[in-house]
């Protein structure tokens, strides 16, 4: 009778066991959907992008639907993984689309100005402080795949928290 006891008791434990264990799988899946597919928080800091972020780094909120849905255009911000190094993340703004003819000088480099047609499939991105920034001026346009979602909301500071005007 003694041994009965045991064996229910072990099974209580093991069914609580199991009904923790498949909510935090739940919870994990969930949390993983939502950060790749849905929006995730990113980190931005620097100078290419004064005066619309901080130096020091805002906290952003991007949607990854809009790229797959095609919804990003003229003055987006964006998170695009660099063409020049895939392990970095930029966020940059949408001057251009396939298509546009783009003239644009940089001003570190020559004073003369130059042109360029986005290609299909492509985009054309520069940081707000053309002075500090390597955007498309350096790289050329960047194919639409290798972004990675559309800023649209400000987490932090707090003193700029809310929603990101183009």
């Amino acid at each position: 009778m003694r041994f009965l006891g045991y064996i229910a008791q072990w099974r209580s434990a093991a069914k609580e066991a199991l009904d923790r264990t498949a909510i935090t799988v739940n919870f994990l899946c969930w949390l993983h959907f939502t950060s790749n597919y849905l929006c995730s928080p990113c980190h931005a800091y620097g100078v290419s992008m004064l005066p619309t972020l901080n130096v020091t780094g805002d906290v952003l909120l991007a949607d990854h639907l809009s790229p797959l849905l095609g919804n990003v255009g003229h003055g987006d911000l964006v998170l695009v993984r660099s063409p020049l190094n895939p392990k970095i993340r930029l966020t940059k703004r949408v001057v251009a689309v396939e298509g546009d003819t783009v003239t644009y000088f940089d001003p570190m480099h020559s004073e003369a100005s130059q042109v360029a047609v986005v290609p299909k499939g492509h985009v054309w991105i520069q940081g707000d402080n053309i002075y500090a920034s390597r955007d498309s001026r350096h790289f050329g346009p960047v194919p639409y795949g290798l972004i990675e979602g559309k800023v649209f909301f400000r987490v932090w500071p707090p003193s700029s928290f809310g929603l990101l005007d183009q």
